[in-house]
């Protein structure tokens, strides 16, 4: 089967991030096996995700692990034009959600490795396909797991996420916080007898805004970012009944997008402290005055030092001379941090056109993928 045809298929299924993924995956495994490649799923303990990982080649060689997510972004409340869940082609593109982020990859991924069983390779092949990358990288996690107890550790990894098939080095870590203050209620007649909970938000983001004027002034900076610093960002806020009713409770979710050279935990105790300096002073006259901080997920960034051995691989691959950061996250870091993997991000397409209305990937852009990966599958058949 050819990559188009299993991008078809893999387009087709709705894997949202709330919906479940398993029919894709019981897809790949029957692909893979009818090639005689072996799959393990490792199920969340709902049984309505599962991540998959599979090998082709020696097992006690170091491999090179291809690594891709299969959830997509919602479509609802976009503009779509075209069925999200089926592949289109209109001239030199192909629209479907998750065309560029990043069922392209995955296509292409699956096809080296049916491609893969065919050749004598001297260097394993490794296909790592992951779930809840799209809401914090939360999947990915129980397959890191797995592999840590494995006897040989990979080789190094590629991250197929969309980078135009540039070699991308590093991007931000994020963590995300929620804030939850509490006031007192009453009726907004007397709104200056009660404690507003709402207004100890708005101090709050007043105080993210100078935090973040601080960071953007002093730093630390890396030039290889469009935005060179760590950026603090308000996403969500929610509190209040109705207008006639001093709000007791409001809740505020924010992210926290930090440099592999920044310490992202200052920020957070910063925060902290300035959460006490808003509500200590209204303790006096409302003791239940509180603005609590509490960390949800997060996911490390990825620093890859240029000069590394896995980014001349890669380019090598490519035939590329020149690498990149990127603004976007991706499983990467946890890759990189928690396996010790040298780790490149390298896929088709670009981000601009991802999580869009009418995403496309350009057929010339999957192209290029599959040569990249035709030529590393030459070099794992030659031992490197």
């Amino acid at each position: 089967m050819d990559m188009r045809a299993i991008l078809d298929r893999l387009i087709g299924f709705e894997t949202v991030s709330h919906m479940t993924n398993v029919p894709l995956m019981r897809y790949v495994e029957g692909l893979l096996a009818e090639a005689g490649i072996a799959s393990t799923l490792i199920f969340d303990e709902t049984g309505e995700k599962a991540n998959l990982y599979a090998r082709v080649g020696p097992e006690d060689v170091p491999g090179v692990v291809l690594s891709g997510h299969v959830d997509v972004v919602p479509v609802e409340g976009q503009a779509w034009t075209r069925p999200p869940f089926a592949l289109t082609q209109e001239g030199d593109r192909l629209y479907g959600r998750g065309t560029t982020d990043m069922k392209g990859f995955d296509a292409c991924a699956i096809v080296c490795m049916l491609n893969a069983a065919k050749r004598d390779l001297k260097v394993p092949l490794i296909l790592a396909l992951s779930h809840d990358e799209e809401i914090g990288c939360r999947g990915v996690g129980s397959m890191i797991d797995a592999m840590a107890e494995w006897p040989v550790q990979p080789r190094l990894c590629i991250i197929g996420e969309p980078t135009s098939m540039e070699a991308a080095i590093g991007h931000k870590g994020k963590i995300a916080l929620r804030l939850s203050c509490t006031g007192r209620g009453g009726h907004s007649s007397a709104a200056p007898n009660a404690l507003n909970a709402i207004h100890l938000a708005t101090d709050f983001i007043g105080a993210v805004r100078e935090l973040q004027a601080e960071v953007a002034t002093s730093g630390p900076f890396d030039s290889d970012y469009g935005v060179p610093y760590t950026t603090l960002h308000v996403g969500k806020i929610n509190g209040g009944v109705q207008v006639n009713v001093v709000a007791n409770a409001c809740v505020i979710d924010m992210e926290i997008r930090s440099l592999a050279q920044d310490d992202p935990a200052r920020l957070i105790e910063r925060l902290k402290a300035e959460a006490e300096a808003i509500v200590v002073p209204l303790r006096a006259d409302f003791p239940e005055a509180a603005i609590e901080v509490e960390r949800l997920w997060d996911y490390p960034g990825l620093g890859t030092a240029p000069d590394a051995d896995v980014v001349s691989f890669v380019k090598g691959l490519t035939g590329g001379n020149t690498h990149v950061k990127v603004a976007f996250g991706t499983e990467g870091g946890m890759f990189a941090q928690r396996l010790g993997l040298p780790t490149v991000v390298c896929g088709p397409g670009a981000m601009t056109q991802g999580h869009m209305p009418d995403e496309y990937v350009e057929i010339a852009q999957l192209e290029r993928c599959e040569a990249m990966l035709d030529a590393l599958l030459a070099r794992c058949e030659a031992g490197f």
